[in-house]
């Protein structure tokens, strides 16, 4: 039997190599072949996993996020299980994560802090779900964030400190929900946004539906589906494209206030309570010291009434002429 070739090492180091029980060479491929089968060290649990960071847990039933996430992932794949909810720190484990699939999951619940942990996530799929609402802060962790999809879920509502400020984000997905109108604001946290779809929501022609209209005046090429956004109400307005509607249409329309506006009235709010307060307080005790001085001077005059001898009557002579009679 021969042993192995060491052409660049001296005889002592050959000789303790071949005297060790389990060779040092083989066991970095060992490492490298466990990560891609399940319940290996560095998987996560029933996940299949290969070379590069993805972990495939696609289709498996799982009720929760499986455990044993780690900075080596990079992928994860949990479409098509039975994840129901995304409880705070979901994914701590996972920080170097960059693309999370959780379509056809049955979720309807997503903690404020579920993403915390995921500022290097690029691409989140959250379509096919059952979610019709979201907290605000959701997405506030996700600042590389550049897609993410809520198509196919129940929103009827999406308000904008739930998006939060993403500035890389580039496609939003926002298809077949219950949204009527996109709220003011929303869209202002994107300046980089270039793909916005819409399709499949009874969108209501009404004066909410202004910031929407408005953006797609301003970005015809990022709405690919703008076209064909059709008004389901009211009735006279029914099938009416949404780019049919210039600015003017809203002019009835009260312009909601901006942010710096927002912020001006919240600053002033407490400043203009406290001074009306102490102007309150100011007349309150003029009119106090007034009454005060008021009834004080009714009661000197009262003793000084009283002090005062009273006048003799018309047929009543004085006491100096009585004493002259006498």
């Amino acid at each position: 039997m021969r042993s192995p070739s060491f052409p660049s090492w001296g005889p002592p180091l050959q000789l303790l190599l071949l005297l060790l029980p389990w060779p040092v060479w083989a066991q970095a491929p060992a490492a490298a072949a466990s990560w891609g089968t399940p319940g290996a060290l560095d998987c996560p649990e029933a996940c299949v996993c290969a070379p590069g960071g993805q972990a495939n847990c696609s289709g498996r039933a799982l009720p929760a996020v499986p455990g044993g996430l780690n900075w080596r992932v990079r992928v994860l794949l949990l479409n098509h299980n039975r994840v129901h909810a995304l409880p705070p720190g979901a994914f701590a484990d996972a920080g170097a994560l960059l693309r999370l699939d959780l379509r056809e999951n049955g979720l309807r619940w997503v903690h404020a802090r579920a993403f915390w942990g995921l500022g290097a996530l690029e691409q989140l799929d959250l379509s096919a779900n059952q979610l019709e609402a979201l907290l605000p802060g959701t997405f506030a962790p996700l600042r590389a964030l550049r897609a993410l999809s809520l198509a196919e879920n129940r929103l009827a509502r999406l308000e904008p400190a739930a998006l939060g400020a993403l500035p890389l984000l580039r496609a939003l997905s926002l298809q077949d929900n219950d949204l009527p109108a996109l709220a003011s604001g929303l869209l202002e946290g994107l300046p980089n946004l270039n793909t916005l779809r819409l399709r499949g929501n009874p969108w209501t022609c009404g004066c909410a539906l202004r910031p929407l209209c408005a953006w797609l005046r301003g970005h015809p090429r990022h709405a690919p589906e703008a076209e064909t956004l059709l008004c389901v109400s009211p009735g006279r307005l029914t099938l009416s494209p949404l780019t049919a509607f210039p600015e003017a249409a809203f002019s009835h329309c009260a312009r909601s206030l901006a942010a710096r506006d927002l912020a001006v009235v919240y600053a002033l709010g407490p400043v203009s309570f406290l001074a009306s307060l102490a102007a309150c307080l100011a007349l309150g005790s003029a009119f106090t010291a007034c009454g005060a001085r008021h009834r004080r001077r009714r009661r000197a005059a009262a003793r000084r009434q009283q002090r005062r001898p009273p006048d003799p009557g018309p047929g009543t002579a004085s006491p100096a002429a009585t004493a002259a009679q006498a």
